[in-house]
């Protein structure tokens, strides 16, 4: 296997993995730390998991664009997977944008 696939299987599956980790992230936010905040008045859980999901986040829009750069992903299935990222559960399904 050439150096160039070596490098562009592990983007790829570090855009899956970060893709998956970053919409946990953002469950966790919606549905754990939001709740938490307003129900039980701990706001301290939406700054530390917002800080850590703000961090994947950045990561998961470097790794799109290492993908478009590195493996040649089409602009139109980059921004579904930025779209994806956007919404409940969307990181998912981004194999399918493979």
């Amino acid at each position: 296997m050439s150096e160039k696939t070596s490098l562009s299987a592990n983007i790829i599956r570090a855009f899956l993995v970060i893709g998956k980790i970053e919409g946990y992230s953002y469950l966790f936010l919606l549905f754990i730390a939001m709740p938490v905040k307003y129900i039980l008045h701990k706001p301290e859980i939406v700054k530390i998991g917002g800080t850590i999901h703000g961090v994947l986040f950045v990561a998961f829009v470097a790794i799109i664009l290492a993908m478009i750069i590195q493996v040649g992903m089409t602009l139109r299935k980059a921004m579904l997977a930025f779209l994806l990222s956007l919404i409940p559960f969307g990181t998912f399904y981004l194999k399918k944008t493979l």
